[in-house]
């Protein structure tokens, strides 16, 4: 059954739509010092060819502020700059040409400052994403809540957005992050149920590879089946590119983007007769670029090999020391194991 995702209000950051009816976008933010224009545009134009949607910058002073102009030359995707405390590094970026805003109203300063702010990002019609982080809450909702709530950082949220909404300015989205995977889900799912504005989901400080994956895919991927989120970033302790492959493999999961190859293979077991781990991870590496939607099946044995590769695009399925080729849930070949992982990206060549 399809998911039905809860109707938000539609933004736009740079050519991106998000909210409304939009397709759940990908986010990723650098790790490179952003005051270096040369190296940081390079790593988004890798996170470009990985398929990112929307990438963010840190902005930690006024120098990282004026490269952003020359950073935005450089790449095609929307530009976001993350700020704290410091409305001027706000209204520098926006001088720059940045797309959206991450900040958190509170801890910008005066009001004059946050209108300042709202103004000059609504006259150029720049999105802000308030970005709730349980580890970063208000004191008196610490005091309150007798800790970092779920209802803490809706609370937090809600005020933030006050501040915006009494300039006038609803070109919002909002995050709530916590490391807690159900404080997270739960922020979200009340959030939710009370403004229309789209939500950018995330696990905060989610770890390493594989734990923060499997954190990042239970949060995210909870709250997407309900409906409930327009764009998300996997925060993983490894390479950018990582969070925009595991963002995809959500989406794809879910059935919410149809991007990129989907990759299935077997665990393998005693059955397996050829090196099916390291062909898997040739394939992998292989088809890591593609962005046409095509499903590929490695499999390592007969008993459920052929089936799953019938059901993919392209599939390989092995025997002892040798394997079939199947496209489209025909067989076209079989091969010495020496020649299978030539002949299955000869044929995905052909079909892409």
């Amino acid at each position: 059954m399809d998911i039905v995702r809860r109707k938000t209000r539609q933004i736009q950051l740079g050519g991106v739509l998000v909210g409304g009816d939009a397709p759940v976008s990908v986010q990723s933010m650098t790790n490179t010092n952003t005051r270096d224009v040369k190296l940081t545009t390079r790593q988004i134009k890798s996170l470009e060819r990985a398929g990112c949607d929307i990438v963010r910058v840190g902005v930690p002073d006024m120098d990282a502020a004026r490269s952003i102009g020359g950073i935005k030359s450089g790449i095609s995707i929307p530009l976001v700059a993350d700020i704290h405390f410091d409305h001027k590094l706000a209204l520098e970026t926006l001088r720059q040409g940045v797309d959206g805003l991450r900040l958190n109203p509170g801890n910008i300063g005066s009001a004059s400052k946050v209108r300042e702010v709202t103004r000059a990002a609504l006259d150029r019609n720049v999105p802000i994403r308030i970005g709730v982080n349980s580890g970063s809450l208000e004191k008196k909702l610490l005091e309150k809540y007798g800790g970092s709530t779920a209802e803490a950082m809706v609370e937090s949220a809600l005020g933030h957005i006050s501040i915006l909404e009494k300039e006038r300015f609803e070109i919002i989205k909002v995050s709530l992050k916590s490391s807690d995977v159900r404080k997270t889900i739960d922020a979200y799912r009340m959030l939710s149920a009370r403004v229309n504005y789209p939500l950018h989901l995330g696990i905060t400080e989610a770890g390493t590879l594989i734990p923060g994956c499997v954190k990042s895919a239970i949060g995210i991927g909870l709250l997407l089946a309900e409906g409930i989120g327009d764009t998300i970033r996997v925060s993983l302790s490894a390479h950018p590119k990582k969070e925009i492959d595991a963002g995809f493999s959500i989406l794809r999961s879910l059935g919410l983007r149809n991007y990129g190859v989907d990759l299935i293979s077997c665990p393998t077991c005693s059955r397996t007769e050829i090196d099916l781990l390291g062909l898997a991870a040739k394939v992998e590496k292989a088809v890591s670029r593609i962005k046409t939607p095509i499903k590929v099946a490695v499999m390592g044995c007969v008993v459920n090999g052929p089936g799953e590769a019938k059901e993919a695009d392209i599939g390989i399925a092995g025997g002892k020391g040798r394997g079939i080729l199947f496209k489209k849930g025909k067989i076209v070949g079989t091969y010495d194991e020496k020649d299978l992982l030539k002949a299955l990206l000869d044929e995905l060549k052909e079909f892409v």
